[in-house]
């Protein structure tokens, strides 16, 4: 039987789990608890009803507690809990990838598996370097990344992101030829911009200059979040995307979009990628794969990169590199019942019906006190507030805190407050969250 959620935890049973990504003193002395959740809602261990304005963690993009995703995922624990992909087989992972590759961009019809989305940007990286090496241009092994850049947690991913705090302790430890472009968030040009910025696509050109300084014959790949989430929601300006593209395709570099929060209908179509109308050669996903039920992440790729190591011997590994749980059963299982979800319910696309009402009810807090800029696209929403003096962060985490004992959880990235609520939200629960959020702002001194 399952066990049942205890109400609280002692302090002796807080002290084993090392948290991540958290406060953990200050999180021990006043824990936040989740004990259930359904739908749009969690429930915390004493019973308290909170509406989910994060889809968990950019995840839970079908909504909580769904019976297909359990079923399906029992059915397979029952039929065959595991099995190994190196050099075998089992008939749902193709059966996945076809699927995928039938909602990707044209021509990202080959699928690596991998268990996260830092997991998918390392395995990006690699075929990256693998593939100039298969062609003959082994020299090219250098990555462009880009200032307040997210991609995971892996030392491919650090090196190439660009947060300063997810750098600074492991500096000697990362990947060597890396540089980074500069960030395109500018509140002098594009605060309270409505959707995406008109301001900055030139941005893009400094690309060239980086070009320049290391010679493109040194580079494989320019590594971008379409938009960037855990820097606190940095959107591309118009245009700023395909300028990126024009130059790879014109220097012979590959082109890698991390869609590890974006895809699977956060922004009203499958991937971001089609959104912006602009195809990269490598597109890393996670979190929305399997609505978050199971760990799983797959790095889409052109079918050119793939067909470059499909050469010599047949009977020789073309790709050293994979996971002991790449495309496992259980989580391919998740995955396919998640995307029946998808299809059944279009929401793969409802974020763009949604996102009129949704831009208008982020934008209301505007002239509120102490918020410096709103931004939002799809069904992603940010509103920046301003620092307090010597104390950066810390007016974000007291709103963070303050709307989750009101009923509401949103996600703290220093002052900026982010929202991306499961694609099945309603528009009297977007009233909710930002009414609340706003109460709390105005509150908050």
């Amino acid at each position: 039987m399952n066990a049942q959620p205890k109400s609280a935890l002692s302090p002796a049973e807080l002290d084993a789990f090392w948290m991540p990504f958290t406060a953990n003193r200050q999180f021990k002395a006043n824990p936040r608890l989740l004990a259930r959740a359904d739908g749009m809602r969690y429930w915390t261990a004493d019973g308290r009803e909170v509406l989910d304005a994060v889809a968990g963690l950019w995840c839970v993009n079908a909504g909580h507690g769904r019976r297909e995703i359990t079923e399906a995922v029992t059915q397979q624990l029952n039929t065959m809990e595991f099995a190994p992909t190196f050099q075998m087989g089992h008939p749902i992972a193709f059966e996945l990838a076809n699927r995928l590759a039938a909602i990707a961009p044209p021509g990202m019809d080959r699928v690596f598996f991998t268990n996260s989305g830092s997991e998918s940007v390392d395995t990006a990286l690699k075929i990256a370097i693998a593939y100039h090496r298969a062609r003959g241009a082994g020299q090219r092994t250098r990555f462009i990344g880009r200032e307040k850049g997210y991609h995971g947690v892996g030392f491919g991913g650090m090196s190439v992101g660009g947060m300063v705090n997810n750098r600074k302790f492991y500096g000697s430890s990362m990947l060597p030829g890396v540089d980074h472009l500069p960030h395109t968030l500018d509140f002098g040009h594009n605060a309270f911009s409505r959707g995406l910025p008109h301001w900055g696509a030139h941005l893009a050109n400094e690309l060239e200059r980086l070009i320049a300084l290391h010679d493109a014959s040194t580079i494989a790949a320019v590594i971008v979040e379409p938009i960037s989430g855990s820097a606190g929601v940095v959107l591309p300006p118009v245009g700023y995307l395909k300028r990126l593209r024009e130059i790879c395709d014109k220097h012979d570099i590959l082109l890698i979009f991390d869609e590890v929060i974006t895809g699977f209908g956060r922004v009203g179509r499958p991937f971001a990628a089609q959104a912006f109308d602009v195809t990269p050669d490598l597109m890393t996903t996670a979190k929305g794969l399997t609505n978050g039920a199971i760990p799983m992440g797959a790095v889409f790729s052109q079918r050119k990169i793939y067909d470059a190591f499909m050469q010599g011997p047949e009977n020789t590994i073309e790709l050293f590199h994979g996971y002991t749980y790449s495309a496992h059963p259980v989580a391919c299982a998740a995955a396919l019942a998640t995307l029946d979800i998808y299809t059944k319910e279009g929401l793969l696309t409802r974020a763009a019906t949604l996102a009129p009402q949704w831009e208008d009810a982020v934008h209301s807090l505007r002239g509120v006190p102490h918020v410096i800029d709103v931004r939002n696209y799809g069904l992603i929403g940010a509103v920046e507030l301003e620092p307090r003096a010597d104390k950066p962060g810390a007016r974000g985490f007291d709103v963070f805190a303050k709307c989750f004992e009101r009923g509401v959880m949103v996600r703290q990235a220093g002052d900026v407050i982010a929202l991306s609520p499961p694609l099945i939200i309603e528009p009297k629960q977007i009233g909710r969250i930002v009414e609340t959020l706003g109460a709390v702002i105005r509150e908050t001194a």
